[in-house]
């Protein structure tokens, strides 16, 4: 009873979001972004220290034990070459950080901090001063600062462990500044770039035919399904309060095509609002085949000279439900088709495979996709 109500679930959801009704008006600002307007993703290797024993285990993590010498050499601090210190309390990560558009020396970011070795744990840990490069190999920003750890784990000495979420990973709200700006185009363009968030040809033309509409004719030109070129005014306040303008224009995007996806891992089948299928019968049934594994022994008599014997039993049992069968007339819309796959309590697999069988033969007028 409870798989039918699965399938259910999901494909009224499915009904309720496509048969809403109408596209609605939405802002420039919701559907695209300015061409060069952009985050630069920025990395880092660095070490956490101060760790309470679940730093890395530096038989195991030698780069741990070469990044301490090579911190303290700076220091004047030199180890022996002989000696291997063994460090419990501190770990080798990598931290990774996005770096706003138009972001300025002196202003702070979020930083993500990940163990790179086998710590068991970075809970209570500072990351050192760590500088964080871009893909052209420059310093864009500095990370240092005390960790947040949502996880937590716990390990016994006779090797049991409990982990609740990742403490291998943390953040550092503001855990760094920037020291180098991006430099950016968006003032020297001789025109605005718009570029739609999902390439469409409907909404690339509406986006256009909006702005000329407010703007006057000849300001807005869709170059393709993504791209709509601007033109736009040449002093920097002027073009930034134009921009503005811009993103507050509303238009009523296009359509989405008629889509079927099928989540091949937990079951989930979303059908878009304008998928129809055309004249096809249908008859669905499940074949439960049940092998059950059995040892019989047979026992000899009391003064007999017979031998214990173990034998194995099987027994098999095939159920096969009565397949009841729906007819889809032509055209029928997503109501219909929620309808008659409601009634014969379609599991999500069934639902599937009804799925890929109409579009094999050719009536479901949709793309199936599977991710």
């Amino acid at each position: 009873m409870r798989l039918n109500l699965i399938p259910s679930a999901l494909v009224v959801l499915a009904t309720l979001l496509g048969a809403a009704g109408p596209a609605r008006a939405e802002r420039v600002k919701d559907l695209a972004s300015v061409a060069g307007v952009r985050t630069n993703q920025l990395i880092g290797y660095g070490l956490v220290v101060g760790l309470d024993g679940t730093g890395d285990q530096t038989s195991q993590a030698p780069f741990t034990i070469q990044s301490i010498r090579n911190m303290l050499a700076k220091f004047g601090v030199t180890i022996p070459p002989n000696v291997n210190p063994q460090l419990k309390n501190v770990a080798a990560v990598v931290v990774h950080a996005e770096l706003p558009p138009f972001a300025k020396p002196g202003q702070t970011i979020d930083v993500t901090v990940s163990s790179i070795g086998n710590a068991g744990s970075l809970r209570g840990g500072s990351l050192l001063m760590t500088p964080l490069r871009g893909i052209d190999g420059e310093v864009y920003a500095i990370a240092q600062g005390s960790m947040v750890v949502s996880g937590f784990g716990a390990n016994g000495k006779d090797g049991s462990r409990i982990s609740l979420n990742v403490p291998s990973s943390g953040r550092i709200p503001n855990g760094a500044t920037v020291e180098r700006e991006v430099p950016t185009n968006f003032a020297t363009m001789p025109n605005v770039i718009l570029n739609l968030h999902t390439p469409d040809f409907t909404t690339a033309a509406r986006l256009a035919e909006g702005i000329n509409k407010m703007l006057g004719d000849g300001t807005a030109e869709a170059l393709d399904a993504v791209s709509v070129r601007v033109a736009a005014p040449v002093e920097t306040n002027q073009r930034i309060a134009y921009v503005s303008t811009l993103e507050s224009i509303e238009i009523e995007p296009g359509e989405a095509p008629a889509r079927v996806i099928v989540n091949s891992r937990t079951g989930t089948v979303v059908i878009g609002s304008h998928v129809r299928v055309s004249a096809a019968a249908v008859s669905h049934g499940s074949l439960s085949v049940t092998i059950t594994e059995r040892l019989d022994v047979s026992q000899p008599g009391a003064f007999s000279r017979g031998e214990t014997v173990v034998t194995p039993r099987s027994t098999i049992e095939v159920t096969q439900p009565d397949a009841r069968m729906f007819v889809f007339n032509p055209g029928v819309d997503l109501d219909e088709i929620v309808r008659a796959v409601n009634q014969v309590g379609a599991a999500p697999g069934d639902l599937v495979a009804i799925l890929e069988a109409l579009k094999e033969a050719g009536a479901l007028r949709a793309e199936l996709i599977v991710i």
